[in-house]
C-alpha cells in the first residue's frame, strides 16, 4: 500500500509540472498548478516519513513554507490584476 502512495505522489507531481508547463500564460493557473506540486510533495513526503518512522516535523515546516508561498503569490497575482485587469502575461510588458 505505500508503495502505492508512492507511485500516486510521483504521479500527481509530474501531472502538475505538464499543468504548469502547458497553462504558462495565465498567473492563477499557473498558482493553482504550483501549490498542486506543493501537496504532492507533502503528500510524498508524509508517506516516506511514515515509511521510515520519522518525527513529522519538517512536514509542518514544509506547510508553513508553503502557505507563506501562496500568500505572496496571491498577493502578486491582486496587484496584477489592479494593475493591469487581467492575469496574462502577455497583456503588459515587463519593461514598460
Amino acid at each position: 500500500m505505500l508503495i502505492l502512495n508512492l507511485i500516486f505522489s510521483i504521479i500527481m507531481y509530474f501531472v502538475g509540472l505538464i499543468v504548469f508547463c502547458s497553462k504558462r500564460k495565465h498567473l492563477l493557473l499557473m498558482l493553482l498548478s504550483l501549490e498542486f506540486i506543493v501537496l504532492s510533495l507533502y503528500f510524498f513526503m508524509m508517506v516516506y516519513l511514515s515509511l521510515y518512522v520519522y518525527e513529522f516535523f519538517f512536514s509542518m515546516i514544509f506547510l508553513t513554507m508553503s502557505v507563506c508561498e501562496s500568500a505572496l503569490g496571491l498577493g502578486i497575482l491582486v496587484s496584477m490584476i489592479r494593475t493591469h485587469g487581467n492575469d496574462y502575461f502577455q497583456s503588459f510588458n515587463v519593461l514598460w
